[in-house]
């Protein structure tokens, strides 16, 4: 643990929690619970331990939800994928199913309903894995950078510069955005989400570029370029 983190617990009205907490040179309390079940605060040295225990206890409500949310999802952990016919794919907010046979020609389809992939040995688990792997990362860079470049069009005439794109592994946020690098990052797993929920992250990423922060005038800028981007971040929580 960082020297500067301790574990720190609260006797709240619904139960005790646990919290780490760091001491940064911050202006805000800032509070985040991780899909692992931690409960992380970040303040001052200047506030008083008094203050941030009062403060989880304020905020008990929510903390609690958020655990309870992350503990219900571990019940439902997806098995690793085998890659074999009758696996379920979900791409862009439909759920395709995967045929495999064989062939000379090795190659992977799909008709909007099933994954049509051919293979010269069914029984090579490596080679399925790779070809499907392949071809999602085919989708995912066509997708995002058409979606961006759409996206784009939008935040020219605010002097915005088209960044450089970077696709990765996210364990806990759909994207990021640097502005002092001209970088914008998505979650490979975006590509799982419909293409309006994917459109949403694009934008909100690309207004940290006018608005580097989350600050009210962020969403209200969000909301005048996307009225619907509420609901369009909630259909994003059936794919975490």
């Amino acid at each position: 643990m960082d020297t500067n983190t301790e574990l720190r617990k609260v006797e709240c009205e619904q139960r005790i929690l646990e919290y780490f907490l760091t001491r940064k040179q911050v202006k805000n309390i800032n509070l985040r619970v991780k899909p692992e079940g931690k409960v992380c605060v970040s303040a001052n040295r200047n506030v008083p331990v008094k203050y941030i225990d009062d403060f989880i206890k304020s905020k008990q409500t929510y903390i609690i939800r958020a655990l309870e949310k992350y503990e219900e999802r571990k019940k439902y952990i997806i098995a690793p994928k085998k890659y074999v016919s009758g696996e379920n794919f979900d791409i862009l907010g439909k759920s395709l199913r995967l045929k495999v046979s064989e062939s000379k020609n090795e190659s992977v389809t799909t008709d909007g309903i099933f994954i049509f992939m051919t293979i010269k040995d069914k029984e090579n688990q490596k080679r399925r894995e790779k070809l499907m792997n392949d071809w999602l990362k085919e989708i995912r860079i066509e997708m995002f950078d058409q979606i961006c470049r759409e996206t784009y069009q939008i935040f020219k005439k605010y002097g915005v510069e088209y960044p450089i794109v970077k696709i990765r592994n996210m364990t806990s946020r759909w994207g990021s955005c640097n502005p002092k690098k001209n970088i914008i990052t998505l979650n490979s797993k975006l590509i799982e989400a419909p293409r309006n929920s994917i459109e949403y992250v694009v934008l909100h990423e690309f207004a940290h570029f006018i608005h580097p922060n989350h600050s009210k005038k962020f969403y209200d800028f969000v909301a005048m370029l996307m009225p619907d981007w509420k609901g369009r971040k909630k259909e994003l929580e059936k794919y975490i």
